[in-house]
């Protein structure tokens, strides 16, 4: 490769997240991918004659990966701009009560949901996993900068739903990227089908899995909120077998859809056991922090999952759960309800976590040679001497971080 088209990208602090952070350290990058990361007069030496921009006071970082967001509920964000009063199952009446009334599409719909994607992007996120019921995801997926997973999710849990949702999924285009809501919501015979459909496919599956301790009521022994209020929407007709233990990862487990290519959302009530089996079957998690304290589900017992090599990836969730959708907003927040994780643990959360989770882990993540250049300036505040202080100031400024990407 002619040295011209190298560009060097160097800065105060490089964080490759892949390995420890190097001070006065630079990323080389050339035609949209990373040719080396080291300090700066090693680079300069291998790349003589490569063209140089210094950024003052800054980290270099990977983009972030958003790996759970709602776009289309984007105009239903009045349901979280004042506290909760109610529990989540009364929270979700509420939304549905309110999306009926506003609508499920539309221009005000896909003006908000335009509106949050370009946020999302603006803020340093280059990759999203979006959920949704409406063609909405798909329509953005074109138009947004970096990657978009429109993912279309099926409900249903009752028995008599389940031949029509299934013929469903079978006419459904190979383009279309299809997934289960959660174990509550959503037939057995329909997850695995869905599963077996995303295996084919080499797609991920992501799944609401164990948010609220409602959930885990219904799953161990069919009674409970989540049952009295599937009942109330007319989809309880006694067809689901309640486990009588354990939870919903062991369900889906037991299902046979748990493995590497799943994606379990929220993954708050789990027991130890049942991290256990999410680590051997290889099963993503990501967290959702923000969406969590909101909702007043809990918190995830993220520590176990380190320490069984799990590194969560994390999410924004939606405007109706969560009223600040800003992944740096969502490491302040971890990083609150569990001071005691490593921080650039969290960081990495934010990063090679969700990118791991996507299947984007040869492309994005880390700062690696052969990876996208896709490189954030994150400012620093000037007093910034330490790692420590580096790792301190991405994880607890919170929305406050304003990145800029660097030229390729």
């Amino acid at each position: 490769m002619s040295a011209e088209l190298i560009c060097i990208h160097s800065a105060p602090w490089v964080v490759p997240v892949s390995r420890p952070m190097i001070a006065d350290g630079g990323v080389a990058v050339a035609q949209g991918r990373i040719v080396a990361v080291d300090v700066l007069p090693r680079l300069q030496q291998q790349f003589p004659l490569a063209k140089h921009i210094h950024h003052s006071a800054a980290a270099l970082t990977p983009a972030l990966i958003n790996a759970h967001i709602h776009l289309e509920l984007s105009h239903l964000a009045a349901l979280a701009a004042v506290p909760l009063q109610t529990s989540f199952t009364g929270w979700i009446s509420q939304l549905l009560q309110l999306r009926d009334s506003l609508g499920a599409t539309g221009d005000q719909v896909q003006r908000a949901a335009e509106r949050v994607a370009a946020q999302q992007y603006a803020s340093g996120v280059s990759a999203l996993a979006d959920i949704g019921n409406t063609p909405m995801g798909r329509n953005l997926a074109g138009a947004f900068p970096g990657r978009l997973f429109p993912f279309k999710e099926y409900l249903g849990l009752a028995a008599f739903t389940l031949d029509k949702n299934l013929n469903r999924l079978e006419q459904e285009p190979e383009s279309v990227l299809c997934s289960g809501h959660a174990p509550y919501s959503t037939h057995g015979r329909l997850l695995q089908q869905l599963k077996a459909r995303a295996a084919s496919l080499g797609h991920m599956f992501p799944i609401h899995t164990a948010e609220s301790a409602a959930e885990g009521e219904l799953i161990r022994e069919g009674r409970g909120a989540m049952v009295d209020f599937v009942r109330t929407r007319g989809f309880w007709d006694g067809a689901f077998v309640p486990r009588g233990s354990g939870g919903s990862i062991n369900y889906l487990y037991d299902l046979g859809v748990l493995d590497a290519a799943t994606l379990c959302v929220h993954a708050v009530h789990v027991s130890p056991e049942e991290i256990r089996i999410a680590a051997g079957e290889g099963a993503k998690v990501c967290l959702c922090p923000g969406s969590n304290r909101f909702l007043r589900v809990g918190a995830a017992p993220v520590r176990q999952y380190l320490e069984h090599r799990i590194l969560p990836a994390l999410g924004t969730d939606s405007l109706a759960s969560n009223p600040q959708l800003s992944l740096w907003r969502e490491m302040q927040l971890l990083t609150e309800d569990q001071p005691d994780i490593d921080p650039a643990a969290i960081f990495a959360m934010a990063t090679w976590g969700g990118a791991e989770a996507l299947g984007l882990g040869d492309c994005l993540g880390a700062l690696e040679p052969g990876k996208d250049a896709d490189v954030l300036i994150v400012p620093l505040p000037a007093a910034t001497r330490t790692v420590a202080q580096v790792y301190g100031h991405l994880i607890s400024a919170g929305a406050a971080i304003h990145p800029t990407r660097a030229e390729h």
